[in-house]
């Protein structure tokens, strides 16, 4: 320590007579009343740049910690609080021999540290450039709260203004200066994970890669009343900064949501957006209205028309059975017609872009039970995918393959027509979606038959054909993976389909093909498989 460091220090040393708060935030919510409030329960307060001028502004008597450091801030501020007077005071144990070494040094304690971190996120998040972003990397806060936060037997640490008033109380308790510090490693882990991602060329919500170490950055963002079953405790993470469509969509009516109902209403959201794309897509921009019934992950009932109204009363009457129970969700705004149009059928969750006033308020009364959800358009979905085994995870990236990034091959004599072109692409879209393994028949834009998580490929093709019966007349059929043998195709063909697509790639495809060719039908290979464990 220099002469001139030690002799501003020494005006702190074992004559301190009252607290002293350090105060450096980013967040300024609230932290001039704060400030106000310590300082007239006797605190001294200590502060640095931006966070000085406004208190101190505001009429709070503070000292600029490099009146305690003897040392001006230097390298634009990236050297400011690195130094034995703020860490020691911060890190000294409150017994005599650590008290003895900070007087005998001419250094005070620090009782009180309030820092929140520059901000790297936001940064990052709005297209700054590289190094703009190395910038806002804070290192002297980060530092001060892992001090603190280490000695929080003696040092409250506060990183959320939300805490403040803990800090105003007569006696902390032992407990809550635990739970504090637990909240400032918590908050510095992300602070270091958003970095570390961003390093290795994503974000903490997106990474671009599979690095050697993968930090999962979650934080709770709903509470459920349990998981799975009853006698699961469950809750809701979001993943860094990341904002779902789902786990951040505004509850307009019902009750709350569920463990399963989240699981449903992701895949039921997910698939119907997607599918909402690919049909603007196809209909040069023209409106359209997706709705997709899930229930338990798996697709029950998916339509497209042209109003909300259609397509619900197309999807429901695609399988009216496994319906009931199930999760909804729809591309467009529901008006009341839509959601009068729902009368008779019980459902757990509907989820939409939009949905009005009156549709919301009748959904109110006549179907209390049922939750209601306004999302946003997905934006920026991770493209992890990460699953739970004993022990640890399998993460693999997203299946995001669009249509467009295929090349279709016509392996057969026939041609697909139109209409059985625009079919296998929206079968293609759901099947992709379905638990394997998975068929899909489908007809006009609606799904007539489905069949998913079986453990043998012609089990859901059999299961897919029973679910359509009739309606698998002038279907076709798809197929998340190749066919090992010619079975489905004859079956296929026994009720009415004319066109199948699947990945292609089997030992048998000539027998497959050779039998499509025998029965008049089409077949497409995409040359993508899209497995869904």
């Amino acid at each position: 320590m220099t002469q001139q460091g030690k002799g501003q220090g020494s005006q702190q040393g074992g004559a301190q007579s009252r607290k002293r708060a350090l105060i450096s935030v980013s967040d300024k919510t609230g932290v001039v009343e704060f400030a106000r409030q310590l300082e007239a329960r006797g605190w001294e307060i200590l502060s640095t740049g931006g966070t000085y001028a406004s208190i101190v502004a505001a009429g709070v008597a503070a000292r600029q910690v490099s009146d305690v450091t003897g040392f001006p801030e230097m390298l634009d501020g990236r050297v400011k609080t690195l130094h034995p007077a703020v860490h020691g005071g911060i890190l000294a144990r409150r017994e005599p021999g650590h008290l003895g070494q900070l007087d005998a040094h001419g250094i005070g304690t620090i009782d009180l540290v309030c820092v929140n971190l520059y901000p790297f996120r936001e940064t990052v998040a709005r297209g700054a450039a590289f190094d703009e972003a190395i910038e806002n990397i804070d290192i002297g806060g980060p530092a001060m709260i892992r001090s603190a936060a280490k000695n929080h037997a003696g040092v409250l640490v506060l990183v959320d203004p939300a805490d403040y008033a803990v800090a105003l109380q007569d006696d902390v308790s032992p407990a809550d200066r635990q739970r504090l510090a637990a909240k400032a490693y918590r908050h510095t882990s992300e602070y270091d994970a958003a970095i570390t991602a961003y390093l290795e060329g994503g974000s903490d919500e997106l990474p671009t890669a599979l690095p050697g170490t993968l930090t999962l950055n979650l934080s709770r963002a709903a509470e459920v009343r349990y998981g799975e079953n009853p006698h699961q405790p469950g809750a809701i993470y979001r993943l860094g900064g990341a904002v779902g469509p789902v786990i951040d969509a505004q509850v307009v009516a019902g009750k709350p949501m569920s463990f399963n109902n989240y699981a449903d209403a992701d895949a039921a959201w997910a698939l119907c957006q997607e599918l909402a794309a690919q049909e603007m897509q196809a209909q040069a921009g023209d409106p359209v209205a997706v709705c997709v019934a899930v229930k338990h992950a798996n697709p029950c009932g998916v339509a497209v028309a042209d109003d909300v109204k259609t397509a619900w009363e197309r999807a429901r009457d695609a399988d009216t059975l496994s319906v009931f129970g199930g999760v909804v969700a729809v591309s467009a705004p529901v008006t009341l017609e839509a959601a009068q149009a729902t009368r008779g059928t019980f459902l757990e969750v509907l989820i939409a872009p939009e949905v009005t006033p009156e549709a919301a308020a009748w959904f109110a009364e006549k179907k209390p039970d049922l939750r209601v959800l306004v999302a946003a358009a997905p934006q920026g979905i991770s493209v992890l995918d990460v699953r739970p085994l004993t022990g640890g995870f399998a993460v693999q990236e997203r299946d995001a393959r669009p249509w467009d990034d295929l090349c279709p091959e016509v392996v057969t004599t026939r041609q697909p027509t139109d209409q059985e072109w625009h079919d296998l692409r929206f079968a293609w879209t759901v099947v992709k979606n379905a638990r394997s393994n998975a068929v899909v028949l489908a007809r006009g834009g609606v799904t007539v038959g489905l069949g998913a998580g079986a453990v043998s490929r012609i089990w859901a093709a059999e299961r897919a054909v029973a679910n359509a019966g009739e309606r698998a007349q002038g279907s076709v059929l798809t197929s998340e993976a190749f066919f090992p043998f010619d079975d489905v195709v004859r079956l296929a063909a026994s009720v009415g389909v004319t066109a199948i697509l699947q990945p292609g790639g089997a030992k048998r495809d000539p027998e497959v093909i050779a039998a499509c060719n025998e029965l008049g039908l089409s077949m497409v290979f995409t040359g993508s498989r899209h497995f869904r464990h």
